[in-house]
């Protein structure tokens, strides 16, 4: 009898093409940080809110205690790229908040102008304990942060 055992990838291929992948992110927002974004160029970056590394405002983990995604195209400021992550000051309802992540927090990272979608598996989360109260919700129509979802740009 033979034996059927699938072989194992000890070489973790698929690790290694998700981490080639996310070196394109990378890059990416290393070319705005030179050069600006061009053209139509923008970004739409999806992340694990509470993925390994993530930092974003404590009342803002209560609004989005799992996934969040942001736009990168008229209004960021102090965009910084590292080799594993990147943070980006935003403004939502018009005050400026820091974003920091890793890439291995993203799970979408999309720009519309071209079509171009990279989409990953999602990574492992960490558990908070919050020790305080989150705040509540905004009423409903206050200028609080969008979440756009990526359905519309799909390619059907």
């Amino acid at each position: 009898m033979t034996d059927q055992t699938p072989p194992v990838d000890e070489m973790q291929y698929e690790r290694l093409a998700h981490e080639a992948l996310r070196g394109v992110i990378r890059s990416a927002l290393d070319h705005v940080l030179a050069e600006g974004l061009p053209g139509a160029h923008h970004f739409y970056i999806t992340f694990k809110t509470r993925a390994a590394g993530v930092s974003i405002p404590p009342d803002m983990l209560a609004k989005y205690p799992d996934e969040m995604t942001v736009v990168l195209q008229h209004q960021y400021e102090d965009l910084q790229v590292e080799a594993d992550r990147f943070s980006v000051k935003l403004r939502f309802g018009g005050v400026p908040r820091t974003l920091a992540m890793p890439y291995s927090a993203v799970t979408r990272f999309y720009d519309p102008s071209v079509q171009f979608l990279l989409q990953f598996d999602e990574p492992e989360i960490v558990e908070v304990i919050e020790e305080t109260t989150p705040p509540e919700d905004p009423t409903p129509g206050s200028d609080g942060p969008k979440v756009v979802s990526l359905d519309q740009f799909r390619k059907k």
